[in-house]
C-alpha cells in the first residue's frame, strides 16, 4: 500500500562557527524550515538526534554538507518507503554505483565493520556506515538513540534491527574526499565502531520502543 510522504528541509550545525550567515540566508529563503545550532561541537550523533527531534516530515535522512552523497538520488531511495514496502532504506556505496576511486584500507575497514555489525544484527547489509539511512519518521523518533559521535551509524542500525524494521538497500554514487580535502574519519573511529557494535547490540535498552 502506498503512503503519502511529507518532506521538510531541516539544517543542523555541529559547530558553533559553521557558516551561521549562510545558514541564516537559507532559512530566510524558505527553502529550509528550521536552522538548529549547538553552542559547542557535540558530534554527529548529537546533531542528528537534535534534528530528529525537531523534524516534522514523514521520513528523515541525513545529508552531509560536503556533498560526498548526491541528494538528487534521494527520490529513488524514498520509493520503497512511499510504496509501503520498507521502513528504512540504506544507500550503499558498495553495490556497484559510480564512485570516486580512493583508499583501499578504508574500503576494507568499511567492509569489516559491516560484516561485524551484520553478525550481531542478522542483516545482510553491504554498507552499514553509509550516511544515507532514510527512515520513517514515526519509527526513527521512537528509537532510543544516545550516541554523540560517529557511533550513531552503528547504533541506528542496531536499533532498527531490534525493532524489526523492514530495511531495503539500494546502490548510490559516492564522491569521497581525501584528507587534504577535509576527510576526518581515521582508524580511531574504526576501533570505536567495533566497541559500539558490541555495546549497542549486546545491551539494548528496555522499554516498549520495539513494539510496532
Amino acid at each position: 500500500m502506498a503512503v503519502a510522504v511529507l518532506i521538510g528541509f531541516l539544517v543542523w550545525s555541529r559547530r558553533a562557527t559553521s557558516y551561521p550567515f549562510f545558514l541564516g540566508v537559507l532559512a530566510g529563503t524558505g527553502l529550509v524550515q528550521q536552522v538548529l545550532h549547538h553552542p559547542t561541537n557535540r558530534g554527529k550523533g548529537a546533531a542528528l538526534r537534535t534534528g530528529i527531534a525537531a523534524a516534522t516530515g514523514n521520513v528523515i535522512v541525513a545529508q552531509d554538507a560536503d556533498l560526498e552523497y548526491d541528494p538528487a538520488e534521494l527520490p529513488r531511495l524514498l520509493a520503497p518507503i512511499k510504496e509501503g514496502r520498507a521502513d528504512a532504506v540504506y544507500g550503499s556505496r558498495f553495490q556497484g554505483g559510480p564512485h570516486r576511486v580512493l583508499f583501499f584500507w578504508h574500503s576494507i575497514g568499511n567492509n569489516f565493520l559491516t560484516l561485524a555489525s551484520n553478525m550481531f544484527t542478522n542483516l545482510n547489509l553491504t554498507d552499514m556506515e553509509t550516511c544515507y539511512k532514510m527512515v520513517r519518521a514515526d519509527l526513527l523518533k521512537r528509537l532510543p538513540l544516545t550516541a554523540e559521535r560517529f557511533g550513531i551509524e552503528v547504533e541506528l542500525t542496531a536499533r532498527l534491527s531490534q525493532a524489526g524494521a523492514r530495511i531495503w538497500e539500494l546502490p548510490i554514487s559516492y564522491s569521497g574526499r581525501t584528507y587534504a580535502e577535509g576527510k576526518k574519519i581515521t582508524w580511531r573511529d574504526g576501533l570505536a565502531a567495533m566497541f559500539h557494535i558490541l555495546r549497542y547490540n549486546l545491551f539494548p535498552p528496555r522499554g516498549k520502543w520495539r513494539e510496532r
